[in-house]
């Protein structure tokens, strides 16, 4: 896939993890060849919104992160220029306090994959009632 002049290349949740918590180090390794390689040829890591939701829980249940510095981690990564975000979660990473903020960071990225793409969305959480075009039933 090609967005603009950049050629992308698609990253998973393992290999995410690796360039994030370093371990196992010879995966580490390979994973952080291989983004030096993917720079010299000019091209990005393209990073979906159901990777990012992953890494995030994976980051929190596997690894003992907490909330806020899976977020930050996260943020930082895909603020750097080898990496794009394919959807919200750039977007949603820089609201204020998100590990705090209710509704959470999966439910916004959710809200505003749906916002993008429909008319409304329909919940029960009775939370996202503070974002826009929702219907909490």
């Amino acid at each position: 896939m090609s967005l603009g002049k950049k050629t992308l290349v698609g990253a998973d949740t393992s290999f995410l993890l690796r360039l994030l918590i370093g371990k196992p180090e010879t995966q580490f390794e390979k994973a952080q060849s291989e983004l030096d390689y993917i720079r010299g040829e000019g091209k990005q890591v393209g990073v979906s919104d159901l990777v990012i939701s992953e890494l995030y829980f994976a980051l929190q249940y596997h690894y003992g992160v907490s909330k806020k510095i899976a977020l930050d981690k996260i943020r930082q990564m895909l603020e750097s220029p080898e990496f794009l975000p394919m959807g919200k979660s750039l977007e949603v990473l820089q609201t204020a306090n998100l590990a705090k903020t209710k509704p959470g960071f999966v439910d916004r990225m959710i809200h505003g994959h749906y916002i993008d793409n429909t008319q409304e969305m329909l919940t029960f959480e009775k939370a996202a009632i503070r974002l826009p075009a929702v219907k909490v039933l």
